[in-house]
């Protein structure tokens, strides 16, 4: 991955990543849009609690914010499951060995984004456990919370420390770590490991690929865009990735059914796209089991970001406050790195030299081109991807 202070077009992409990505993963939760571009009309959400302390300053000072939380005495999250960027290390460490006083409610861990914004609405006003404090999700759906009213506004203490492209001025939302699309491969389950996108149609593959539906999730989506760059075009002609996801189906290889982690350890699907750090967690957790090789393919790949952000009805505000500030810290960086994700705030702590040599030397290096598409690029690059697969491709998903 590349350098944010230093490499302006990998910061660029970090900041608009998500924008498309939202196409990607939009359903019916989202509004719909005119032809100009403007949103229509979303039901009614009563009034948010009035916005609180900006900062860990305003709130006075760390040791205060963490009696206010106390008082509060619990926290939910959602869709933060223990194996996506070591969230599991992340939640030990903040709600175990940090803050015990917090009771936590952990919300379909397996949820998207989409599912997340749809909770803050669902659950607005509402000041039970099921309603998420603060949010992970795909870089764009912050922007989208906000012009819906559903975020609320706090930076971090080390806020100067996250670059300016991927943080929103005023601190309602903020990126928070990214990885590199990749292979996840069950070595014993294959005949060869594929290395290329080319090596994909191979026919001794028959059966043994399969990835989840892109129409409903960033991280599917931007595996399908990938594929154009190893396949003769660029991150300007989508279509090439749709058009070998079309020869991947028409040859057998990829199976029309949703993938899992179990289903590549069992070797029934041996063979996946997703984020580096997802399938490298998935590799080492099941070690005793299966031999499971991440392989960045040769012609090149794609990188994407998440980012955080506090609920605007969030019931317990300072505990979000308080683990907002824990993500953000040197700490927590840590915990996302031991999960192979790069925090945003990666350059920073490596400059001050925090950062262990072990865990550098465990972090993926994909050393293949990796694309990072301007806003314009992703604006038409994902948006076609969903347009176009269950069409192109023939592979629709049904949900359960």
């Amino acid at each position: 991955m590349g350098n944010f202070n230093n490499k302006m077009s990998r910061r660029r992409f970090i900041q608009m990543s998500a924008l498309a990505a939202v196409m990607a993963q939009a359903g019916s939760i989202l509004p719909a849009f005119a032809q100009d571009g403007t949103p229509t009309a979303l039901p009614a959400l009563p009034p948010a609690p009035a916005a609180g302390p900006i900062d860990v300053e305003a709130a006075g000072g760390l040791d205060s914010l963490i009696e206010a939380a106390r008082a509060e005495g619990s926290l939910s999250t959602t869709a933060l499951p223990d194996d996506w960027a070591n969230y599991g290390g992340m939640k030990q460490k903040f709600f175990v060995e940090n803050y015990d006083f917090l009771t936590h409610t952990d919300l379909t861990p397996e949820g998207s984004s989409a599912e997340e914004i749809e909770q803050i609405r669902a659950n607005a006003g509402n000041s039970g456990p099921q309603n998420p404090d603060v949010i992970d999700v795909g870089f764009v759906w912050g922007q989208l919370a906000q012009d819906q009213g559903l975020l609320q506004p706090y930076k971090v203490a080390t806020w100067d420390s996250i670059p300016e492209e991927i943080k929103d001025p005023d601190g309602f939302w903020y990126g928070n770590y990214y990885g590199t699309m990749a292979f996840e491969v069950n070595v014993d389950a294959v005949p060869f490991v594929p290395r290329d996108w080319s090596d994909l149609l191979d026919p001794r593959l028959a059966g043994l690929i399969a990835i989840n539906d892109p129409v409903a999730g960033s991280q599917n989506t931007h595996a399908v865009w990938a594929a154009a760059i190893g396949n003769g075009g660029t991150i300007d002609t989508p279509e090439l990735g749709i058009e070998f996801f079309r020869q991947l189906a028409e040859s057998g290889n990829l199976v029309p059914t949703a993938w899992s982690p179990a289903a590549l350890v069992s070797g029934e699907l041996p063979i996946t796209l997703r984020w580096d750090y997802n399938a490298l967690a998935n590799r080492d957790n099941n070690a005793d089991s299966a031999n499971i090789e991440v392989v960045y393919p040769a012609s090149g790949s794609i990188a994407g970001v998440y980012l955080c952000a506090i609920n605007a009805y969030s019931p317990r505000p300072n505990a979000a406050r308080l683990w907002m500030e824990y993500v953000y810290s040197d700490e927590g960086g840590l915990e996302w790195l031991k999960g192979y994700a790069k925090p945003v705030r990666f350059d920073d702590m490596l400059a001050r030299g925090v950062i262990p040599e072990e865990i550098l030397a465990k972090l993926p290096v994909a050393n293949v081109p990796v694309a990072f598409p301007t806003l314009a690029q992703l604006q038409v690059g994902l948006q076609y991807v969903r347009d176009n697969w269950a069409t192109e491709v023939g592979i629709t998903y049904t949900a359960g």
